[in-house]
Order: C-alpha cells, then structure tokens, then sequence
C-alpha cells in the first residue's frame, strides 16, 4: 500500500483544459511580447497584420 504522497491527487483538482496558447484571445502586444520583443507601434502593427494572415494560432511558434 502506497504512502499519501504517492497517490494520484483527485480529479476534481485536475484542470479540466489546459489553455496552450492560441486558442484563447490576445491582443498584437501579448504576440510581441511573446516573441521577447517590446511592443512598439511597428512591432505591433506587423503582429496584427500576421495575425491576420495567418490567424490566431501563430501565436503557439513562441509560445513553450
């Protein structure tokens, strides 16, 4: 028989869906950022246009 420390923690305090990056909202700043760069306007203004074009889950290339 296995001590407490060693048990599998109860599923109630599991989260029920790990959020992974694009699939939840952010802004061009959150995507800038992401990449480890400050967010000026023309850094930004190019992340909102590659949000555009290549939708929301572009932010998951810098994300771990």
């Amino acid at each position: 028989m296995g001590t407490e420390s060693d048990q599998q923690p109860e599923a109630a305090s599991r989260p029920v869906r790990l959020n992974t990056g694009g699939e939840g909202a952010y802004d061009p700043e959150d995507l800038v950022m992401a990449t480890g760069a400050d967010p000026t306007p023309e850094r930004v203004e190019k992340a909102r246009k590659l949000i555009e074009k290549e939708g929301k889950a572009v932010i998951e290339r810098f994300l771990p």
